[in-house]
């Protein structure tokens, strides 16, 4: 791997791994933000959404080895820094639901990327979110807020990575 290709790696990778204590502190410190349609979720729904996203874009930069890493280490730091309240709940879901998204996302690889980051996130979103809330909160009630927060983030993502993508094509046939 080149130097530049293993920088931009290890920085996603890095972002990627930073999103789990960022996602745990702002639920502790914040509270619910709006989402849209007013609706309303704990203040990490963005940074996770944002996670879900990063984990995709770290596979295809490091490896299937790294993101696996990444994981056991964003799981080890959600379990170590968060509150003691989340520690349980952040880990437990952050641990499944990206294990889930690795595990839809690996066979669509083929597809495309964005095939691939729209349906592993979708189920990713969705593990997460009920995980977490459940466990956290003991109750579903922020379920369509955080669901939909998460899937503005995976939209926004897609829409900057198809631009990405289509100025790359028409580089390429320049």
């Amino acid at each position: 791997m080149n130097p530049r290709r293993a920088l931009a790696a290890a920085g996603l990778l890095a972002a990627y791994i930073a999103t789990i204590p960022a996602s745990n502190w702002l639920v502790a410190h914040v509270g619910a933000v709006p989402v849209g349609f007013a609706y309303t979720a704990p203040a990490g729904v963005y940074t996770v959404g944002l996670a879900l996203v990063l984990r995709d874009l770290a596979r295809e930069a490091a490896g299937r080895a790294a993101v696996v890493a990444a994981i056991a280490v964003g799981a080890v730091l959600s379990w170590w820094l968060a509150d003691p309240g989340l520690a349980v709940a952040s880990a437990a879901a952050f641990a499944v639901a990206e294990t889930m998204d690795f595990v839809v996302y690996e066979p669509l690889r083929k597809r495309g990327l964005l095939v691939a980051m729209l349906a592993s996130n979708a189920v990713g979103l969705l593990v997460d979110s009920l995980l977490f809330l459940w466990l956290a909160f003991g109750s579903l009630a922020y379920l369509p807020g955080q669901l939909l927060g998460k899937a503005w983030m995976t939209v926004a993502a897609g829409a900057v990575i198809a631009l990405l993508q289509r100025a790359r094509r028409a580089e390429v046939a320049a």
